[in-house]
């Protein structure tokens, strides 16, 4: 029976990797920083505790979901996002080298400076802005220079099973008539089951390598409440405005990147995996229930 070991378990992607796996017959080996029920306490940034709990287990895949993620909190605490976004995924690659596992890594259009004109692929150069940026690429560095069988996936604007930009759109349409919402950052907004099915679909191949793992499409966040309250049959309207006029009405925010679509080239060119459109992903996500 295969085993892989997933971090970050109790997070978006991690429950949605435990979906998509439920009934593969893998074994799921699932950790987060607290222990809970059928959850291993494992703190990814101690390279003994992450060695010590790979070498009991003996995975063959660890899929690594653990993130510090919250882009404004990583300004102020870089330590701690560098020890997270960076040393965690160094730690983990060790420890996939030293036990023979595949090591899959999931990182962030956030790699990117956000003034592209046109979807960035996977050869084009980064140039990160923000501290949870430069953390979570030096995360992709480690685990290029650590990992022997890898697969690096980057995505963007995701949601699942948890906190996200879809619940907080739908939370405020209860008490507000409109709401404001940006209309000059673009990208993709991604499921969490779709970013897992595409785990799924790499993890048992030999196709390593860097991806970008974005739901199809783009549009603006004021694009991306307005089809949340159209499909949420909610009359809440929309206000857009521009990222200068929200950040001089919400200031010390960190840098959000203007432009984050990805084009997802690689898999698209080795293979014939294709993800979802991003207004198909979320008109199944609210179709299951809030």
């Amino acid at each position: 029976m295969k085993k892989i070991l997933v971090t970050g378990c109790t997070g978006q992607l991690g429950r949605a990797i435990n979906k998509e796996y439920a009934g593969s017959g893998a074994e799921l080996i699932n950790t987060d920083v607290m222990a809970g029920q059928g959850v291993t306490a494992l703190d990814i940034t101690n390279i003994e505790d992450v060695m010590k709990l790979a070498g009991q287990t003996e995975p063959d895949v660890i899929i690594n979901c653990a993130a510090h993620t919250a882009v404004d909190l990583c300004e102020q605490q870089w330590d701690k996002a560098y020890q997270i976004n960076a040393i965690g995924a160094r730690n983990l690659s060790i420890a996939a080298a030293k036990v023979g596992a595949k090591m899959v890594h999931v990182s962030t259009d956030y790699v990117f400076d956000g003034n592209g004109t046109r979807p960035y692929t996977e050869f084009d150069p980064v140039g990160p802005v923000s501290a949870y940026g430069k953390t979570k690429l030096e995360g992709e560095n480690f685990v290029k220079s650590f990992a022997k069988n890898y697969f690096i996936l980057r995505t963007a604007w995701l949601y699942g099973d948890g906190k996200n930009f879809i619940k907080t759109m739908l939370r405020l349409s209860e008490s507000h008539s409109q709401v404001t919402v940006v209309k000059d950052q673009v990208g993709s907004p991604t499921s969490a089951s779709e970013l897992a099915r595409m785990i799924h679909f790499l993890e048992p191949t030999e196709n390593y390598g860097l991806f970008h793992a974005t739901c199809e499409g783009s549009c603006s966040w004021a694009e991306f409440a307005e089809e949340i309250f159209r499909l949420a049959g909610k009359s809440t309207v929309v206000v857009p405005v521009t990222t200068e006029e929200y950040m001089a009405a919400n200031p010390n925010q960190a840098s959000r990147p203007a432009y984050s679509i990805l084009e997802n080239y690689m898999i698209k060119l080795t293979s014939d995996f294709c993800m979802a459109d991003w207004r198909e992903a979320l008109a199944e996500y609210m179709g299951t229930g809030l």
